[in-house]
């Protein structure tokens, strides 16, 4: 007798071995239908694998996430499927699920063209419809190799040879098409109805810029026609938030193939750096901060203490001078703890806090930057926390308000936390990370945040929260962190003196709230659809005039609001002024102010607001009240 123990806690008992599927059908033939696959003592299976002992299950559907995930893997056999009949000479490579979709990498004679897409996305329609059965088998590995390699399939048959010898691999049959997986898969291809492929780029064979080329083609797959419905117009309003656009037609800042990687920032750019940079740089003047700066290069010596040039050399950037190898910082830690280690620090100085706007270099590969938000050159907002064990609590409750804060004055009020907790591989004894986790978890709860788990993702040297912004179309971006760090202040031998006496190592806490100011000011850009707050606005205020006359008077106003601190500018062109209206609309200046005799004689004038068709009439001493308060407000 099999005992099957469902999520409920209620039991099932079955005379001998029985099936996911089987199982399903025991409850309820629409549970049956909805199968997708199951979680047998947490592993997830195909619907068709058979259970042989006592077991917990858990029935996987299409609301769950593991559900959608096997669609979206299934979908990207699917696609390699319809290719293959569509154009029998292509070899298939890999094709794994990615966020929101799949992809799979092709090698064929020409490259694929739009009307290749939609004639791959209609034969995919028709092999669903077929709902032909998904099966599972397993071959040795050698035989697997010689059975793609008769196939053709030059690129499988190079996969499976780089498995150890010996060991067996599994394979995944649909109609007349067969694929190298580990699976699991859904039931059938009948399971697979609401899909759409979006784009064909290149990639490297397994990633190496020395290996051929292929290409890619990138679909994502949901599981209701609603879902699918929602993203694809997500994604047209993404694009029209598009913040390289944007960045364009605002004239806000340029990339250049002189400097890939690296951002050239233009006035009203430079501007909106400004005001994010100097409003952080306020963040660590009142919150016991202590603004410190680095330099960009460091010796070598230093990088092989921290662990970086053995992990992270092919990411750095290094030059050499009179025999010595230096690298462009990639990240600001080891210059902190540099200057930590100047002088002697006793307890009673800790915690001790530096902020740095740091600008750090990394070597990101070219087919992996985007805009401002992944460039090899950026500024990160960081900031080092020295502090004693018993200090990381209560440093961590303040750094959670704080953050909070912050992102709400910048727009975001819908934020995710994560908690990610201690790795296999790791430093530190489990006494010193029981502490550190709990006092990530306390520091989340005193602030009244709703928490996700993620056992096994924090680094080898202590916990970290990940803080994570949802932005006005429902996407997410991770920007903030808070690290806990037993390793690298010993690495480089800084200490402080306890209450004892005695020599100690302080506590490291890594922490960041924007991030990258790039990619942050880009995040920015797109939250807002290039039409940024009050505060933020390059250009807060543009005074018009109607016809020379009310020149002087236009100039009176532009002065009064420069004096009071507002980004005004003039635009006395001889044009209509309903063409200056729609010129300065497009460029998303928050207020438009238009002065003609009336509003010239009565010290006037007339406010047109952003979004708004209506010219309001007041003084202008009343409108510099409204726009001062706004600013104030972060409105």
């Amino acid at each position: 007798m099999i005992h099957i123990t469902l999520p409920d806690g209620s039991r099932r008992d079955f005379e001998g071995p029985v099936s996911v599927a089987e199982v399903a059908a025991s409850i309820g033939t629409g549970l049956a239908k909805a199968a997708l696959g199951g979680r047998v003592d947490g592993t997830l299976v195909d619907t068709s694998f058979r259970i042989e002992q006592d077991a917990r299950l858990a029935i996987v559907t299409d609301k769950d996430a593991d559900g959608l995930e096997m669609i979206r893997h299934s979908t990207a056999h699917l696609l390699a499927y319809a290719v293959k009949q569509l154009f029998p000479e292509a070899q298939v490579t890999i094709g794994p699920v990615v966020e929101n979709g799949f992809y799979y990498d092709f090698a064929y004679k020409r490259p694929f063209t739009p009307e290749d897409l939609a004639a791959i996305e209609q034969r995919m329609t028709e092999l669903a419809r077929k709902d032909e059965p998904v099966v599972r088998r397993v071959l040795p590995r050698d035989e697997a190799v010689q059975h793609f390699v008769a196939m053709g399939e030059h690129y499988k048959a190079e996969i499976i040879g780089s498995i150890p010898a010996g060991q067996d691999v599994s394979l995944y049959r649909e109609g007349g098409f067969e694929d190298l997986c580990r699976g699991p898969h859904v039931p059938s291809t009948g399971k697979l109805k609401h899909f759409k492929l979006m784009k064909v780029a290149g990639a490297y064979w397994r990633g190496d810029q020395a290996n051929e080329q292929l290409q890619r083609i990138y679909g994502t797959a949901w599981a209701s026609k609603d879902e699918l419905q929602g993203y694809l117009r997500m994604l047209e309003e993404a694009e029209k938030r598009d913040h390289r656009k944007l960045g364009r037609e605002l004239d806000l800042f340029h990339l250049d193939e002189h400097s890939p990687g690296t951002v050239f920032w233009h006035p009203k750019g430079w501007t909106v750096w400004q005001d994010v940079e100097q409003y952080m740089r306020r963040v660590y003047r009142d919150n016991g901060y202590l603004e410190v700066k680095g330099p960009q290069i460091l010796d070598r010596a230093l990088w092989e203490k921290t662990g970086h040039w053995d992990k992270y050399r092919d990411a750095m950037f290094t030059t050499e001078s009179e025999k010595r190898d230096y690298a462009l910082k990639p990240m600001n830690c080891p210059g902190h703890i540099l200057i930590f280690k100047q002088g002697i620090k006793s307890y009673r100085d800790l915690p001790l806090r530096y902020g740095e706007f740091g600008q750090c270099h990394r070597n990101e590969p070219t087919g992996g930057l985007h805009g401002i938000m992944r460039v090899r050159g950026f500024t990160q907002d960081d900031g080092h926390i020295f502090c004693t064990e018993d200090m990381i609590l209560p440093e961590c409750v303040a750094y959670t308000a704080l953050l909070q804060k912050v992102y709400a004055d910048f727009g975001f009020k819908d934020i995710i936390y994560k908690v990610a907790t201690r790795p296999a591989a790791r430093i530190g004894s489990d006494e010193i990370w029981d502490k550190a986790e709990t006092a990530l978890i306390e520091s989340l709860k005193a602030a009244g945040c709703t928490y996700e788990i993620a056992p096994g993702d924090g680094a080898f040297y202590g916990p970290k929260i990940e803080y994570t912004l949802k932005d006005a179309i429902g996407r997410q971006w991770q920007c903030g962190t808070m690290q806990v760090d037993f390793s690298m202040a010993e690495r480089l031998d800084a200490v402080y003196v306890a209450e004892t006496g005695e020599r100690r190592h302080p506590v490291m806490l890594h922490r960041a709230i924007v991030g990258s100011l790039e990619r942050f000011i880009g995040i920015l850009i797109e939250q807002h659809a290039g039409a940024m707050p009050v505060w933020l606005a390059p250009v807060q205020v543009v005074v018009a005039g109607i016809t020379d006359a009310q020149a002087d008077y236009a100039r009176e106003v532009v002065k009064s609001l420069q004096k009071q601190g507002v980004r005004a500018s003039l635009d006395l062109r001889n044009e209509k002024i309903n063409y200056k209206i729609r010129e300065h609309s497009m460029q998303k200046v928050p207020f438009i102010l238009v002065v003609g005799d009336k509003e010239k004689a009565r010290g006037a004038v007339a406010v047109r607001a952003r979004g708004s068709q209506e010219l309001a009439v007041m003084p202008l001493s009343d409108f510099q009240l409204k726009i001062g308060q706004q600013i104030t407000d972060k409105a």
